[in-house]
């Protein structure tokens, strides 16, 4: 199912794990991200520098980190997560690296960069990556389970810019504008 606008969200019910692909062809070094906020206030971010445990909270695991150095071909990053139970939201993100390292724009719109969740159940969501020359970081999708009628999967397209991978509060600013 894609969700093609932002707003627009898909019911995920009561899911227990899913994994979030990040795919593109394009000779860009994007990375894959989430930042977390837990029902008990903890927060925190799974990235290429803390690629997170599956066994431990906040039970999630990035695979690596790919186009590193801006090389092109099948590039893919996958995260899995292994329970929501404790997590209140989690936000998808995708940062050009080159471009946060140097606080530039980054350069989603001439790239082929998706995002897509396939959940529990073997239902795929897709949001393309559509900010234009906004920022080089973009809050793709939110993963709200804040709800007692189950989670829901919502396309974000947030873009910010940051200047480094300097400090979460930084990033959680982009996320909570």
């Amino acid at each position: 199912m894609d969700l093609a606008q932002k707003g627009q969200e898909a019911q995920l019910g009561g899911i227990k794990q899913f994994m979030v692909s990040l795919k593109w062809t394009s000779a860009t070094d994007f990375d894959l991200a989430a930042a977390y906020k837990a029902k008990d206030g903890r927060e925190g971010l799974c990235y290429f520098g803390e690629l997170g445990n599956l066994n431990d909270f906040p039970n999630m695991q990035l695979s690596g980190d790919e186009g590193v150095g801006d090389s092109g071909g099948d590039n893919e990053e996958t995260m899995r997560v292994m329970s929501l139970d404790a997590l209140e939201y989690v936000w998808l993100l995708c940062w050009d690296y080159g471009a946060v390292q140097a606080g530039t724009a980054a350069r989603f719109k001439d790239s082929d960069v998706t995002c897509s969740l396939m959940d529990d159940s073997g239902t795929n969501h897709e949001v393309k990556i559509d900010t234009g020359d906004m920022g080089n970081v973009c809050c793709v999708a939110t993963i709200d389970n804040s709800s007692a009628m189950g989670a829901k999967f919502v396309n974000t397209s947030k873009a910010g810019t940051l200047k480094g991978l300097n400090n979460l509060s930084e990033l959680m600013g982009i996320i909570n504008s």
